[in-house]
């Protein structure tokens, strides 16, 4: 797993921001102004044990990690963004139509309920295999007739402040010998009104029971 961190430290931002706009730079060409010598070279040298940068013979240039990291940050501020989260989500309904609903357990939005979902995994080959990956970590099942249904945004907010922002994969599959626990309840989906619902889940489920061959839907709610 890669995990990304913010650099603080001004003279390695300063080194990363000289080699984000050019492939490679030599020595003294990242060199901050009225910086010492050796206190550039420790933080350039730190750089290189994180592979955040490499000497190669053509000069220094961003190493993989250093490439991601350019990749997730603002161009100003060289800060890590905050960007939207990436889930599959399953609709998850029985022979009597009704629906599986998975209370969380921790926040945001602890024990409200919600559809069995999980964060995309990098190393998922595919949408498909992560529906799959998701059913058997969350429910226990591997049930081949999974079908991805849509696609919608979530974005929260607080006023006009956007506070999360969820791209979500919504699948569809049935299931009778699902073996419950306590975070988990078949409900009727006239029903839904009565449980306290995460965001936009009774709106994802009412749009895919209209069987489309595919969807797209943005939701906002407020914080």
């Amino acid at each position: 797993m890669i995990e990304q961190v913010s650099i603080d430290h001004h003279i390695q931002r300063h080194i990363i921001g000289v080699l984000m706009y050019q492939k490679y730079a030599r020595f003294r060409d990242m060199r901050p102004k009225n910086v010492d010598t050796n206190l550039y070279s420790y933080h350039l040298k730190l750089l290189q044990k994180r592979e955040y940068i490499v000497r190669t013979t053509e000069g220094y240039t961003l190493g993989k990690n250093g490439i991601l990291y350019v990749d997730r940050v603002t161009t100003s501020t060289l800060k890590v963004r905050t960007q939207p989260k990436i889930i599959v989500m399953l609709v998850v309904q029985n022979g009597d139509g009704d629906v599986l609903l998975y209370r969380r357990e921790r926040q945001p939005f602890t024990n409200q309920w919600t559809l069995p979902y999980g964060k995309l995994h990098l190393d998922d080959e595919t949408l498909n295999a992560a529906a799959h990956r998701e059913a058997r970590e969350k429910l226990r099942h591997d049930n081949q007739t999974i079908r991805h249904s849509g696609d919608c945004y979530i974005r929260i907010k607080d006023g006009t402040e956007t506070l999360m922002s969820t791209l979500v994969h919504v699948f569809r599959m049935e299931a009778d010998d699902l073996t419950l626990d306590d975070r988990q309840k078949w409900v009727r989906p006239h029903k839904l009104g009565d449980y306290e619902l995460a965001p936009a889940v009774e709106k994802i489920i009412t749009r895919s029971f209209f069987n489309d061959p595919y969807f797209f839907e943005e939701f906002e709610e407020a914080w």
